[in-house]
């Protein structure tokens, strides 16, 4: 399975997640320029959520949430505030979902996720 494959399917199975805990999807793979794609853009009572969704096969080379680099999380930033220009958003915050395939499915959910 190529990359491309399994992080598509990876952001599937993190929506199909969210929206069995309440979320409501606004959007999926919003893109604001070559670097930054916000994976789901949800909605979750009056909170709007900007996901980044990691997915890996197996964590023999360490966890998805692991590969969420800093020059990534300010891409995401960077993405957010764009999205703010033009949405009315009092409340958001950013999650990441970690999701290894094997030995067996693991989805981990990082609410609020900061890197320092």
């Amino acid at each position: 399975m190529d990359n491309k494959i399994l992080g598509a399917a990876g952001e599937d199975l993190a929506a199909r997640y969210l929206e069995k805990n309440g979320y409501e999807i606004l959007g999926r793979n919003v893109r604001y320029s070559n670097s930054c794609e916000i994976d789901i853009i949800a909605r979750i009572k009056n909170t709007t959520v900007f996901v980044e969704v990691k997915t890996r096969k197996n964590d023999n080379y360490g966890t998805p949430v692991e590969a969420i680099t800093k020059t990534k999380y300010q891409h995401i930033q960077k993405g957010i505030m764009e999205y703010l220009k033009t949405h009315k958003v009092k409340k958001y915050r950013i999650d990441i979902i970690g999701i290894t395939l094997k030995p067996e499915l693991k989805i981990e959910h990082f609410r609020n996720y900061g890197l320092q």
